[in-house]
C-alpha cells in the first residue's frame, strides 16, 4: 500500500472536521473523496499536504510512519496539491510558473531558455503538450489547469491531490483532463480526487470513498456502484428528482437592446448584444468562460457601463446607473466568484446574510438584531449551511456552505429579476438539488432569471431558452427542449447556429 492514513481525528475546539477516518491509496490509483460540503474532504487532504496538523491518527508512507510540518515536507515525500483556486502567477510564462522554486540558473541568472526547454519535454513526457513561452493570463481554464498540473510533476510528485479540478473548464477541456489523468496513472501516478461531479468520478476513478459529517460511511469500487448509491453515502438519503414544469410567460422584465463594450483590446468585450427575459422565465447563458459573460452580468447590475446600447429593467432605463439605484428597481444577483464579488471574508455569516437587507431591519437608522439573526437562522437550517455560529466568519466557511449563504441571502431579495451567475459551484449534490428547486420555484412564481452557468447539464436542465456566447457576441438561440448538449458545444466553440 502506497499511503495509509489512519484514524485522522481533527478538531477545531468543538468542531471535529474529522473524526476516525481511514484512507488508502495504492501506485497507480485514482481514489476519489466526496462529500457534502463540509464533510472534511478538503480537511483531510490538508492534513495529508502539511497544512494542518491532525488531533490523533497517523500517515504512512510507503510502509513508514511521516510527520508533515508544512507543505514543504509533503512535497519533499513526493506529495503535491493542485488547489481548487488556482495558484499562478498572470504575468509569468508557463515555464517560469511550473519551474518556480526549482529554476535553472545559469551563472547567476535564472537560464529561462533551459526552463522552456525542460517544461515543454515534460509536457510532452507526460501527455500534457504546452508552450512554455505563452503568458499564463493568456491561456485557459484547462490551459492554466495543465500548468498547475505540470508544476507539481515537475516538483518530483507521485502522489497528486486534485481539489475540484473541473469546476471552471468547458466540457471539452473536463474530457481532456480525465483523460490526462488517466494517462498519467497508468505511467505510475497516484491520484486523490475530489470533486462534488459525480459522473465524472464514475468515469475516472478505480475507488471512492465517501465522507459524511467527518466520518467514512463508505469505501466501495467505482465499477460496483452507480451515482445514486454514491448520492445516498453523501446525504444519508434518496434525491428528489426536479423537472420544470410549463409556466405561462409574461412580459419582458430585463431589455438589453445594442449593448456593446468596447474594451481596450482590438475586440471589443461585448458587441451589439440582444436578449431580453420575461416574467416566468429562465433564460440560460452558455459558452466557454472569458467570452464575454462577466462583461454582461456587469453591465445589466451597473457595475460596468455600456459603450453603446441600452438596458430596460421593468421599463426603466438603467443603462449605466449605479449598483443601488438598480438593484432597488428590482435586481438581485448571484455573482459568479463567491470571495471576489459575494462576501466579505472578515464579515460574520450575520453580517454577510444582512448585506442588501439593511433596509428591512432598521428603525430610526439602527439596525435590529433579533430579526437578523432569526432570517439567518432560517436559511441555515433551509439551505444546510454548516457553520459553527452565526458569529462564525465567513472565511472560515467551506466554499460550498459560503455558495449556499449567498445563494439564500439573494433569493430572500424576492426581487422580480435575478441574475444568477454559476448559482452550484462548488457545492454538493443535497445543495445542488435545493438551489435548483428554490430557482424554478422563483420562476413557477413570476420571477425572471438570467442564469449563467458553465455546467450545460445545469443550463439544459433548468432553462426554458438557452443563448450561446462567443466572443462577446449572441452566437445562437435555442428553445431548451429542443436543445442538445452537442449542439451547445458546437456554437460554443464559434460555430454558428444551422437554419
Amino acid at each position: 500500500m502506497l499511503l495509509q492514513m489512519n484514524s485522522i481525528t481533527k478538531s477545531y475546539g468543538n468542531v471535529t472536521a474529522n473524526s476516525n477516518v481511514n484512507f488508502t491509496l495504492q501506485k497507480g490509483e485514482i481514489h476519489a473523496l466526496v462529500g457534502e460540503n463540509g464533510a472534511g474532504k478538503t480537511t483531510l487532504m490538508r492534513i495529508l499536504y502539511g497544512m494542518e496538523s491532525p488531533t490523533s491518527g497517523e500517515i504512512v508512507l510507503n510502509g513508514k510512519p511521516v510527520t508533515f510540518e508544512n507543505p514543504t515536507d509533503a512535497i519533499r515525500h513526493q506529495i503535491g496539491m493542485v488547489h481548487q483556486h488556482f495558484m499562478l502567477f498572470p504575468t509569468f510564462t508557463i515555464s517560469e510558473n511550473i519551474v518556480i522554486g526549482r529554476e535553472p540558473s545559469k551563472g547567476i541568472g535564472f537560464d529561462r531558455k533551459t526552463a522552456a526547454m525542460e517544461t515543454e519535454q515534460l509536457g510532452k513526457q507526460f501527455g500534457m503538450p504546452i508552450d512554455p513561452w505563452k503568458k499564463v493570463a493568456d491561456c485557459s481554464l484547462g490551459m492554466q489547469q495543465r500548468v498547475e498540473i505540470l508544476k507539481v510533476l515537475h516538483q518530483g510528485a507521485e502522489i497528486i491531490i486534485l481539489d475540484e479540478p473541473t469546476g471552471v473548464l468547458t466540457p471539452l477541456e473536463v474530457k481532456e483532463l480525465l483523460i490526462a489523468i488517466k494517462t498519467l496513472a497508468s505511467q505510475g501516478k497516484s491520484f486523490i480526487l475530489i470533486s462534488h461531479k459525480l459522473q465524472e468520478i464514475m468515469d475516472v476513478a478505480d475507488r471512492i470513498t465517501v465522507l459524511r459529517d467527518g466520518k467514512v460511511t463508505g469505501t466501495v469500487f467505482s465499477k460496483d456502484t452507480n451515482a445514486e448509491q454514491l448520492s445516498r453515502l453523501m446525504v444519508g438519503r434518496d434525491l428528489i428528482h426536479i423537472s420544470r414544469n410549463a409556466t405561462e410567460v409574461g412580459q419582458a422584465v430585463l431589455d438589453l437592446e445594442g449593448i456593446s463594450v468596447r474594451g481596450s483590446k482590438t475586440k471589443p468585450l461585448l458587441s451589439d448584444v440582444n436578449l431580453h427575459v420575461n416574467e416566468g422565465e429562465i433564460v440560460g447563458i452558455a459558452g466557454i468562460s472569458g467570452n464575454g459573460q462577466s462583461e454582461l452580468i456587469q453591465a445589466i447590475s451597473g457595475l460596468l457601463k455600456p459603450d453603446e446600447g441600452m438596458i430596460k429593467l421593468l421599463g426603466q432605463d438603467v443603462t449605466g446607473a449605479p449598483v443601488g439605484a438598480i438593484r432597488q428597481i428590482g435586481l438581485a444577483h448571484i455573482p459568479e466568484d463567491r470571495y471576489q464579488w459575494g462576501v466579505a471574508k472578515d464579515a460574520t455569516v450575520t453580517e454577510n446574510g444582512l448585506m442588501g437587507h439593511t433596509g428591512k431591519h432598521q428603525k430610526y437608522g439602527v439596525l435590529g438584531g433579533q430579526g437578523i439573526r432569526q432570517m439567518v437562522s432560517e436559511w441555515v437550517e433551509r439551505f444546510g449551511i454548516k457553520t459553527g455560529s452565526l458569529s462564525t466568519k465567513a472565511q472560515y466557511l467551506s466554499g460550498g456552505n459560503l455558495q449556499k449563504l449567498i445563494v439564500a441571502r439573494e433569493l430572500a431579495q424576492k426581487t422580480p429579476f435575478l441574475i444568477a451567475a454559476e448559482p452550484t459551484r462548488g457545492v454538493d449534490v443535497g445543495a445542488m438539488e435545493i438551489i435548483h428547486g428554490e430557482l424554478l420555484k422563483k420562476r413557477d412564481e413570476g420571477g425572471a432569471i438570467l442564469l449563467i452557468s458553465s455546467e450545460l447539464t445545469e443550463i439544459l436542465k433548468l432553462s426554458d431558452r438557452i443563448l450561446v456566447m462567443f466572443e462577446g457576441m449572441i452566437v445562437g438561440e435555442l428553445n431548451a427542449a429542443e436543445a442538445t448538449e452537442e449542439h451547445i458545444s458546437l456554437l460554443m466553440a464559434g460555430g454558428r447556429a444551422v437554419g
